[in-house]
């Protein structure tokens, strides 16, 4: 294996494993986002959409050229028939094709799971901000229900009172009465809309909970078929030794 496969294994291999790390359950999406929020991050995040572009360019092109590389070999592939006349020449045909094959699947799968490692990373990262969302708005709720819990105490200890003392200073309780009574009212008002608020999170939430869950299958069937392929190749790579 020449040098830039080696690296663009390498890079395969580092790929699957920040995979398996992203779905471990036991990290939650909101300390990953704590990971991706560090000051180092924010100090490269300027040049990080110029290197993934950059990565898929020369992914792209090391595809393109493995798939001119098997199609090559491939097509110089009638030799067979004369296998027993040329056993040496076939069997260099032989191993060029497999090599050109695996350095084939390993662009692609390279390419694919650089992809997929972003959608994955941005998928987490919102997931997190939607939690947090969810969170403060829970202890908002739970704020504006004691706020009218309270007041609807006051309103009923003024109404005690009011009756109590009925001949003093009735229109003036009277009043703060209907002060309590309106900001009741708009204290529900608020407590409606934040309702609102925190149903349309949990929903976002769910929604991105489905695709985060999807990527993780289709992750999971590809590394099959990579195994697969591996052990495949190792057989071949036997075979031909």
């Amino acid at each position: 294996m020449t040098l830039q496969w080696t690296v663009v294994a390498s890079f395969l291999y580092a790929e699957i494993g920040l995979i398996l790390l992203l779905c471990l359950p036991f990290i939650s999406p909101r300390r990953w986002l704590k990971v991706f929020t560090f000051r180092l991050w924010e100090k490269i995040a300027s040049f990080w959409n110029r290197a993934f572009l950059t990565i898929i360019v020369v992914l792209i092109i090391l595809f393109f050229d493995a798939i001119r590389e098997v199609r090559k070999y491939s097509a110089n592939h009638g030799i067979g028939k004369d296998e027993k006349l040329l056993p040496n020449m076939y069997d260099h045909f032989n191993m060029k094709l497999f090599r050109a094959q695996r350095n084939l699947y390993i662009s692609g799968f390279s390419l694919f799971l650089w992809l997929v490692l972003r959608r994955m990373i941005t998928l987490v990262s919102q997931l997190a901000i939607a939690m947090g969302e969810n969170q403060a708005l829970k202890v908002q709720t739970e704020n504006a229900n004691e706020a009218a819990k309270r007041y609807l105490e006051e309103n009923e200890d003024l109404r005690k009172a009011s009756n109590r003392h009925k001949d003093d200073g009735n229109t003036k309780l009277e009043e703060e009465r209907e002060q309590m009574i309106k900001e009741i009212d708009k204290l529900k008002t608020e407590l409606k809309k934040t309702m609102e608020a925190l149903e349309k999170s949990q929903i976002e939430m769910v929604t991105l909970r489905k695709q985060y869950d999807g990527l993780t299958r289709e992750y999971d069937r590809l590394l099959k078929e990579h195994d697969g392929l591996q052990n495949l190749a190792d057989k071949h790579d036997k075979k031909t030794e």
